[in-house]
């Protein structure tokens, strides 16, 4: 008896060998540089995800002997750049195509590991190793087996960058970097075929009967609709400096993407005391552009240092007592009633919370106009004379709360994703 046993389990081990096989299927998107939404009209992608999903959805619902083991998904990107940076692109861009697949109901989270790779020197050096039109193939791959040896220089990059005077770099940059800028999702899983149902028949002890039926297992998928939010980056902001001054103030600024963005503000500040001849007036608006620069600014927009250049109309009229001076002449054309402002400005702008920034920034341009002085007598106001307005230096300065609005527009706590 103890030797039918041992035979029937190895039976049963041999068949179940035969009848679950392990497949795996893998999807690779490409990305533009420094940007990590998928466009599906770039190097195929589109077509490639379309091929992937209609597999993956037809296995689901007409397939049942499809089983799901498991999702690994890595994210990575070219060497230039910061390794910061590199490696917040590789994030961003696996969690770009392992959204994509979740959205449409194909994948569950609890299936996926993610690995993200940064600066991706071991692709690097596998697409050297298959292209023989490399400059100076030999060292370059020389270097590269140092960079991902266990003593790499410290400064890689930089090391590519002067090889041969920057021959190899600059083939690399324009024929093998686009290649790094991806991220691939890998779905492993188990066709499991039935077995063949037959009936019971005894074994050769008749207390032993077995009855070999096939059994289908369920397939963790969880189907259903996940809504995926698609970034953007505003803030809305007011200068406390003009608030001090009790000039109510509100601005806005949009990034438009590739490090630029648009600003608007506008004050307004209508305070006056007739008996006492005390006027506190002051109205007008700038329109501007920015370009953010440094590494805060390429972790996350609308942070770190900018450079901009605006442009705005003003009116005034302030008067403490005794003779007062307005800006623009009342009554006057539209171009006399307000003078005009513009200049460039340089600003820093530094996270405090997660969804609040303090802006700091200066601006140096021109102020011209007309502007006349008047006095208040007998009930009136008398006019006294009219100038002309040619001011050159300072014509901004900004301390500003910023609350930022949208998805993914919030500051990161420091140590990286959590």
């Amino acid at each position: 008896m103890k030797n039918t046993i041992l035979s029937l389990l190895t039976i049963l081990f041999g068949l179940s060998t035969v009848f679950a096989q392990s497949e795996k299927d893998s999807v690779k998107v490409h990305f533009r540089v420094s940007d990590t939404h998928i466009d599906p009209e770039y190097k195929g992608n589109g077509t490639t995800l379309d091929s992937i999903f209609s597999k993956l959805l037809a296995d689901s619902i007409s397939d049942p002997t499809h089983r799901l083991v498991g999702v690994k998904v890595t994210g990575a990107a070219s060497p230039e750049g910061s390794v910061k940076f590199n490696r917040y692109l590789s994030e961003k861009r696996a969690d770009a195509i392992f959204n994509e697949f979740r959205s449409r109901g194909l994948l569950a989270d609890s299936m996926a590991t993610f690995e993200y790779i940064g600066r991706d020197w071991q692709g690097l050096q596998r697409e050297v190793e298959k292209d023989p039109n490399v400059p100076y193939q030999a060292e370059v791959l020389s270097l590269l087996e140092k960079i991902n040896g266990s003593n790499p220089p410290s400064h890689p990059l930089a090391d590519l960058k002067n090889l041969n005077g920057g021959v190899p770099y600059r083939y690399l940059l324009s024929r093998l970097f686009p290649d790094l800028r991806a991220s691939r999702l890998s779905v492993e899983y188990e066709r499991v075929y039935p077995f063949i149902e037959v009936p019971d028949f005894p074994l050769e002890y008749p207390d032993i009967t077995m009855n070999l039926t096939g059994e289908i297992l369920p397939r963790p998928f969880a189907l259903g609709s996940v809504k995926e939010c698609r970034p953007f980056y505003m803030g809305l902001k007011t200068n406390m400096l003009y608030d001090a001054l009790l000039i109510p103030n509100i601005g806005a600024e949009f990034y438009v993407g590739k490090n630029v963005s648009l600003t608007a503000d506008w004050m307004y500040g209508w305070w006056d005391r007739d008996r006492t001849h005390y006027y506190w007036r002051a109205y007008g608006g700038n329109l501007g552009a920015r370009w953010w620069f440094g590494k805060e600014a390429d972790e996350k927009p609308l942070t770190g240092h900018h450079l901009g250049i605006f442009a705005g109309v003003i009116t005034y009229d302030f008067e403490l007592g005794k003779g007062g001076i307005m800006g623009g002449i009342p009554r006057g054309t539209l171009w006399d009633r307000c003078n005009f402002i513009s200049g460039i400005e340089y600003g820093y702008s530094l996270p405090v919370a997660k969804r609040l920034n303090i802006d700091f920034s200066l601006a140096l341009g021109y102020m011209g106009g007309k502007y006349i002085k008047y006095e208040p007598k007998h009930g009136f106001y008398i006019w006294q004379s009219t100038h002309r307005l040619h001011w050159f230096g300072p014509t901004k300065a900004e301390i500003s709360l910023v609350w930022l609005i949208g998805c993914d527009n919030y500051n990161r706590s420091k140590g990286g994703k959590k």
